[in-house]
């Protein structure tokens, strides 16, 4: 539910309403209205936390209404009485009262200032609405990053124009909207309408949000001396992160698609025979005999309750793809349309089908009511969940019939165009939590708003190109997604598209002599998957998907390019100790684990348009490489640490630019010095407990670090808590202690590794 609106105060500009409503002392919403009754209205779906004004006084003087916390102060300008207007006002002077509003630390430093708002009237699905939107000042060297997910291959928003609304169909892959924009100034922008928006930052010397539907400007700023300090206000206004089952860290294999039962066996059964590690088996689509039948074919899946039950034996979990989509001839369609709970017309008739692309066939559940998603979730739970299916994928959640000019139960599709992700996941998210307590949730969701991160979903990059290009694309994009409060982000290893890419301009670094997960007219597809899967290596989560011939399996790629995948593979399972810890310190504190590098080095301004390298927690530096048939990139270095390349353990001081080596079984990779890094010992899944096997020092400065486990299953963390002991690495004693046993019962002492 929204939270209830408790202004602090609501302020009268000459006709225009400003509200002012505190939730913490670094968290303020503004919301600006012609009616009362608007300016104090909640705000929408999103943002769940209670307002909270402790600590917050309200003065008033000639300059207008100020605002004020231990962290910030916000000025409502005062406004003179407007005059008559001259000749030239009559045609281009605003018909709305002016406001301008500042945002300044307690020292009086600026955070940032609202210029102006617009409402302009339209009709949109036949509702008389508004065009609404605000405009902000620029900070000079400001940068901009967020608003959810953006292909075009550039991670800085300066200058640019971004079409904030789920697109399917952008040009250069799925966009989505999660509309929290953060900056290098040390404030966030959370804008509260879910009806398309446009966003330009910073361009022109002016920053602009102008939203399709509405009729008032609402928004939140969040303040703080570090860009963890905005992710932690933004997490308690929207919801935390939940922590992932451990499963989730590890690999997830699927394919578009295992046809039947004995072919998805035959995969998991090929990793465990091979000895490589696997955590989820995944079923994706038309394992049904019909969209919307929410049943399972039984004619090549015989018996999906042994087929998991198989799975569990061998360590691993399962995860089914469920679409929110009816046909016509399924069992259900007559229900949902009868008692409206699907898209449907003025008239109230069903959307059947896309007027675009060539699925066209059936209508989209209204998860926007309530009681449809609670009959979804009743669905799952009897027909699917009960041959123990683990986890439930729930894709097309844009939604793919996209809703403009349609109608949903809570208003027009064009007013709620960005919702439906949240909505949807979210009917999952509270029934699992309602009949399976004790099994941690996880969702693999396509699309995402506000608040999503607090269903325990995870995000990828829907269903791109598989060409360098994509992968190109890729990092930046996943950048931009955790940048706007959302970590858990990665993409589908190889692309999601059948293998047809243009032919390679370099001489290929893998014989693709034995590699079967492609035509032949694309030899350089095993070294496009081996670049892309050393890169998903180092992304909050790992999965291989796609359209291509046999099982999508590592060893399809080619004899040569198995093994380094395979060196991969384990190397994404050594460091689960590191990783699991990384994601429970997102459950605590809010901020991303896969971080573009402005958030850790804010006094570095080589940092700010940086879109192509990161940090993946607080050791590691990662350099994807992203061209065809090159052998070295080019990796800055930030200043303010040395470095350590993680293969060579060569040391360089930050502020370089270097030629990094990036042979084809290398991904560039450095380590920050005074890094701590647990690694563990091999381990077929995570279901089997995972002793470490050493600790990893990188000496330079002194460091800590928090290492955490538990049963990697239950929700016992979020109560009981599960086992940390704290890491400390003294540099100039040259010395690692810890506060107390391992998680695993070891003694830290005998497993220390210095790196010299």
């Amino acid at each position: 539910m929204p939270a209830m609106a408790a202004p602090l105060a609501t302020v009268d500009r000459n006709g225009a309403l400003v509200a002012v409503e505190p939730y913490a002392p670094n968290i303020v919403r503004i919301t600006i209205a012609l009616d009362r009754a608007l300016a104090d209205a909640p705000p929408g779906d999103g943002p769940q936390a209670e307002a909270d004004s402790a600590g917050w006084q309200h003065r008033t003087d000639a300059g207008g209404d100020i605002f004020s916390s231990d962290a910030m102060n916000v000025l409502v300008r005062a406004q003179p009485w407007p005059g008559a207007p001259t000749q030239m006002q009559r045609y281009f002077a605003p018909s709305l009262p002016p406001v301008s509003i500042a945002f300044t630390r307690s020292d009086g430093a600026t955070i940032a200032e609202m210029k102006g708002w617009e409402r302009a009237p339209h009709v949109v699905s036949g509702e008389r609405t508004f065009r609404i939107g605000a405009s902000f000042a620029v900070q000079p060297d400001e940068h901009y990053y967020g608003l959810g997910q953006n292909q075009e291959g550039i991670l800085d928003l300066k200058g640019r124009t971004i079409d904030c609304r789920h697109n399917y169909d952008a040009p250069a892959g799925e966009t989505v909207c999660v509309p929290f924009m953060v900056t290098n100034k040390g404030y966030g922008i959370v804008w509260d309408n879910p009806s398309a928006t446009i966003v330009s930052p910073g361009l022109n010397n002016n920053t602009r949000f102008q939203s399709e539907v509405g009729e008032r400007v609402s928004f939140f700023v969040i303040t703080g001396d570090t860009t963890d300090q905005l992710y932690a206000g933004y997490a308690r206004l929207t919801g935390v992160t939940p922590l992932p089952p451990k499963a989730a860290f590890g690999l997830i294999q699927s394919k578009a698609r295992y046809e039947t039962q004995k072919e998805l066996l035959d995969v998991a059964n090929g990793y465990r025979r091979r000895g490589y590690p696997l955590d989820v088996m995944v079923l994706d689509w038309f394992y049904w005999t019909r969209m919307g039948q929410l049943d399972i074919d039984r004619n090549f899946f015989p018996d999906p309750k042994e087929m998991n039950d198989q799975l569990r034996a061998q360590g691993m979990r399962s995860i089914i793809s469920v679409w929110p989509r009816f046909e016509r001839e399924s069992r259900y369609f007559d229900l949902l349309a009868a008692k409206g709970w699907l898209l449907h017309h003025e008239d109230g008739s069903p959307v059947d089908g896309l007027p675009i692309r060539s699925d066209r066939a059936g209508a989209l559940l209204d998860s926007t009511n309530p009681k449809a998603r609670d009959w979804f979730w009743e669905r799952i739970k009897e027909n699917l969940g009960s041959q123990g299916f683990d986890w439930y994928w729930l894709d097309e959640t844009e939604p793919d019939l996209v809703p403009d000019g349609y109608h949903y139960s809570i208003g027009t599709g064009d007013r709620f165009h960005n919702l439906y992700p949240l909505l949807h996941t979210s009917g999952v998210a509270q029934g699992s939590a309602r009949d399976r307590p004790n099994l941690r949730n996880l969702i693999l969701s396509r699309a995402a708003y506000l608040g999503s991160q607090r269903t325990g979903s995870l995000f990828w990059s829907s269903d791109i190109q598989s060409t360098w290009e994509a992968l190109r694309r890729q990092v930046p994009a996943g950048l931009g997604f955790t940048a706007s409060g959302l970590a858990y982000w990665s993409s589908d290893t190889g692309g999601w598209q059948w293998p047809n890419g243009p032919k390679a301009s370099r001489p290929l670094l893998l014989d693709p002599a034995g590699a079967t997960a492609m035509g032949p007219n694309y030899p350089d597809y095993p070294e496009l998957f081996t670049r892309w899967f050393a890169y998903n290596s180092f992304t909050p989560t790992l999965r291989i998907h796609g359209q291509r011939p046999g099982s999508a399996a590592i060893w399809e790629y080619g004899t040569a390019a198995e093994p380094i995948l395979a060196k991969f593979l384990k190397l994404r399972y050594s460091l689960m100790p590191y990783l699991y810890s990384l994601g429970y310190g997102t459950y605590r504190t809010g901020a991303p684990f896969m971080r573009a590098l402005f958030m850790d080095f804010p006094n570095d301004p080589h940092v700010a348009t940086i879109g192509d390298q990161y940090m993946f927690g607080p050791a590691f530096l990662v350099a994807p490489v992203t061209e065809q048939g090159v052998t070295s990139r080019k990796v800055y270095l930030p200043t303010g640490a040395d470095w350590y390349d993680y293969w060579t353990s060569k040391r360089y001081p930050g502020g370089l630019t270097i030629d990094a080596p990036a042979p084809i079984d290398q991904i560039p990779l450095f380590v920050r010095a005074g890094s701590i890094v647990p690694m563990g010992a091999p381990i077929p899944s995570t279901a089997t407990r995972q002793q470490l096997e050493t600790i990893r020092v990188y000496p330079g400065r002194s460091a800590s670090f928090t290492l955490y486990d538990d049963d990697g299953t239950t929700n016992d963390y979020r109560t009981k808590g599960g086992r940390s002991t704290t890491l400390t690495w003294d540099d100039a004693a040259g010395r690692l202690t810890a506060t107390g046993a391992l998680p695993t019962g070891q003694n830290a002492a005998g497993l220390v590794q210095v790196i010299r």
